[in-house]
């Protein structure tokens, strides 16, 4: 049975929801690490396009649930991985909602746009990071860490990178890091 306009909409909201959650967690734990802090910013503007059209065809707006749902990979590498799966599934998700929105301009160019970030800009990004994060160029997370692990003991890391000061909760930088 298809979706319906608002079921579509409400899937593509879910999935958006759930790439925020996740990406502001990994920054919780990793830090202001690229591609999450410029990724986790598009998806604000993706959650704010789909509310638009909540607003305009006159659903209710679902609540967010994921923060509490999302957990944190055990690395960096595997964060960059687990971002650039889901940008492929993000693909299949919209191919899949396009039906529902059929015969709704805004919506298709919505969708349209929501799919063409996910593999024209996050994707690449997530594959770039991935290449860094096995040693494969970039800056890597030199300075943090002895290359695997979350990069919490010093050493001499996985490149040249630069090291970063760990914020603690209170927001201040922690003496010595």
């Amino acid at each position: 049975m298809p979706l319906s306009l608002e079921e579509a909409l409400r899937e593509a909201l879910d999935d958006e929801y759930k790439a925020r959650a996740t990406y502001r967690a990994v920054i919780a734990e990793y830090g202001d690490v690229r591609p999450f802090v410029n990724i986790v910013e598009s998806e604000e503007r993706h959650i704010g396009a789909l509310a638009r059209l909540f607003d305009r065809y006159g659903f209710e707006l679902p609540e967010d649930s994921w923060p509490s749902r999302v957990s944190v990979p055990d690395s960096l590498e595997a964060a960059c991985a687990a971002g650039g799966e889901g940008e492929i599934e993000n693909r299949a998700l919209y191919e899949r909602l396009m039906e529902a929105a059929a015969g709704h301009p805004d919506v298709e160019e919505t969708f349209r746009n929501l799919q063409s970030a996910s593999q024209d800009n996050h994707l690449p990004a997530f594959e770039r990071a991935l290449e860094r994060e096995r040693g494969g160029g970039g800056r890597g997370r030199g300075g943090r860490g002895g290359g695997g692990g979350r990069g919490r003991e010093q050493g001499p890391g996985d490149g040249p990178g630069r090291r970063r000061r760990r914020r603690h909760r209170g927001g201040r930088d922690a003496p010595g890091d």
